[in-house]
């Protein structure tokens, strides 16, 4: 754990750290475990390792505070989010993970839509910004008119939506529930959502799966909880920046152990999306505090 004394940026860097390398690290897991399991029994198992990790840690800090006022949100954002886990895994698996990164990356940007829709905020001009900006990035970075559109890059896109909307309910939900509650519920139900739909095509599980499958199900837990921790000790306007580290981190991982080429468009369009979202957090910022002035 980061040391009390340490300046807000270190603390967050050092948090940002972890969570970058269990994103690295879920990503080259899930790949080698594709080559064994289906997507569905991958979801499966992470779900079933976080049910017993964050099990044993209510044990400890107490069971009441599952107790949720709102649990049609959960179910709706955790549909949402089992959904965007496939999407993102299925994308994993066929096209470069620099890609993927780059393209989930858009989330933020149809979270100010659904954040719009369904908890009735405003998009305000510099949102509208972030939004144009996102949107020419992800033009940049799939580009529609090319022929050779991979059809994982469209789901991975509209696993980003769905990503959003998970944002999204998440921000609502954390209004009544603790994390640990939002955390658990995740779990819980979409345990069940897995178990389901891996039971339609399980395959065998070979010994060899098991550590995989482990990373998975701990480093899925620690890459929320290592960015949370992030946000708490450090403005949004640090923490965004680094999380965009993970684009050149992932890129260099897939070069070197999968061969995968990227192209320098994929980059200039994350820049794009990354700015918008810095213009975004900076601008309502400062509207935040010149109407408390």
């Amino acid at each position: 754990m980061p040391a009390i004394g340490l300046h807000p940026v270190t603390r967050a860097a050092i948090w940002m750290s972890g969570a970058l390398l269990s994103l690295a690290a879920m990503a080259v897991a899930t790949r080698e475990l594709s080559a064994y399991l289906s997507i569905f029994q991958i979801l499966f198992f992470r779900s079933a390792c976080g049910v017993l990790v964050i099990s044993a840690i209510l044990w400890r800090s107490g069971w009441r505070q599952i107790i949720t006022p709102d649990p049609v949100s959960h179910l709706i954002r955790n549909i949402g989010h089992f959904g965007a886990q496939y999407a993102w895994i299925y994308g994993i698996i066929f096209i470069p993970m620099a890609e993927v990164f780059a393209i989930e990356f858009t989330a933020p940007v149809w979270t100010i839509f659904l954040a719009a829709l369904i908890l009735k905020e405003k998009i305000t001009w510099p949102r509208g910004i972030s939004v144009l900006t996102g949107l020419t990035g992800v033009y940049l970075i799939v580009q529609p008119g090319s022929a050779m559109v991979h059809p994982a890059s469209l789901a991975v896109l509209v696993g980003a939506m769905a990503f959003a909307l998970a944002y999204t309910m998440t921000k609502k939900l954390s209004r009544t529930d603790t994390a640990l509650c939002i955390l658990f519920y995740m779990s819980v139900i979409q345990l069940p959502l897995g178990a389901v739909t891996a039971a339609l095509d399980w395959r065998p599980i070979d010994p060899a799966c098991w550590p995989l499958i482990l990373v998975v199900g701990i480093v899925g837990l620690t890459a929320h909880y290592c960015m949370a921790k992030a946000m708490q000790v450090a403005d949004a306007t640090i923490v965004v920046p680094m999380d965009f580290l993970r684009l050149p981190l992932i890129a260099v991982i897939g070069t070197v152990f999968y061969a995968e080429t990227v192209k320098p468009s994929l980059f200039i369009g994350a820049a794009l999306i990354l700015g918008g979202n810095l213009f975004s957090i900076v601008m309502e910022r400062r509207r935040i505090k010149a109407a408390e002035a």
